[in-house]
């Protein structure tokens, strides 16, 4: 087996079980390391204090090894504790219902599931709302009424697989308030989203902060851009093409900015204006305890 001849401080030494040596006169020792240890190393900035694990159970498997044990370790204390000190959020993209792509809901019940959320955020524009867009309508398309009808249907399944979630008002969810506006209703006059769409407990906001997470539609810029102005880490929605998460780390804070993609159908034709753009990125994201963020592409083989 290959040997790798690597100079260790004490800290990286102890983490793969090694015996200490002394320091030379050049800086730290060097040690023999084979394959495993060598790979081992890559995930050594990984922080111990977010999680109570056996460090030295780490494995060549690396970063999957401590999200399982992560995910373990949760499990355990939200049964000994009845819920978790910090959450873990499940952010669905985009769905555009009644344009919403067939197995995105059992795609992020599966995520939700997999990575043992807590808490569910919905980036924003659950419904379309085609039928009243400042854009071209399709002049074949659904009228209001069976538009809406059929949005309400589709969200009921949503609302069955998530009933407490945060709901981010979008650009196209709020196209009947601004167009209420342009004709001088009153709010008064108006339901609000959770009469309309049926869903009760769903909290429709602007935006929310969640273990000092911001989350918002991204009417205005995208995530990484916002998370730079505000300095705080911030998850996004609305440009369905964009899946990412990006790091800033500084001498004392680091924070991230993540797009979350969406789970539009493309080919129906209230997405008929977005023919020639790139393809959409048909996914969801994670946040565990505000500090692991974990863009999730759906496999649409």
């Amino acid at each position: 087996m290959k040997e790798y001849r690597k100079r260790l401080n004490d800290a990286k030494a102890e983490f793969l079980g090694l015996d200490l040596k002394p320091q030379t006169l050049h800086g730290n020792a060097k040690y023999c390391l084979d394959k495993n240890q060598y790979e081992k190393l890559k995930f050594f900035k990984v922080e111990k204090s977010k999680t109570d694990l056996d460090w030295r159970r780490l494995s060549a498997g690396g970063f999957e090894v401590i999200l399982e044990d992560i995910l373990e370790n949760e499990k355990k204390s939200s049964k000994t504790n009845g819920i978790l000190d910090k959450s873990n959020v499940l952010v669905i993209g985009d769905l555009h219902e009644p344009f919403c792509l067939d197995g995105y809901l059992e795609f992020c019940k599966d995520t939700y599931k997999k990575y043992n959320c807590n808490k569910v955020v919905f980036i924003g524009d659950v419904i379309d709302n085609h039928y009243s867009s400042y854009h071209e309508t399709d002049s074949d398309a659904l009228g209001g009424g069976d538009e809406l009808t059929l949005a309400v249907n589709k969200l009921s399944r949503w609302y069955k697989a998530f009933p407490v979630a945060d709901v981010m008002l979008g650009n196209h969810d709020l196209i009947i308030a601004r167009k209420a506006q342009s004709g001088a209703i009153p709010k008064k006059w108006i339901k609000t989203y959770k009469e309309v769409l049926e869903t009760p407990k769903w909290n429709f906001t602007d935006e929310i902060v969640i273990d000092d997470v911001l989350y918002h539609h991204g009417i205005g810029s995208k995530a990484h851009v916002k998370a730079v102005k505000n300095m705080v880490s911030t998850v996004g929605g609305h440009h369905h093409t964009d899946f990412y998460v990006m790091w800033y780390v500084g001498k004392t804070r680091r924070i991230f900015g993540m797009q979350v993609g969406c789970g539009i159908d493309i080919k129906s034709y209230a997405m008929a204006y977005g023919k020639w753009f790139p393809k959409p990125a048909i996914g969801c994201g994670v946040v565990l305890e505000g500090n692991v963020a974990i863009p999730i592409l759906m496999d649409l083989k």
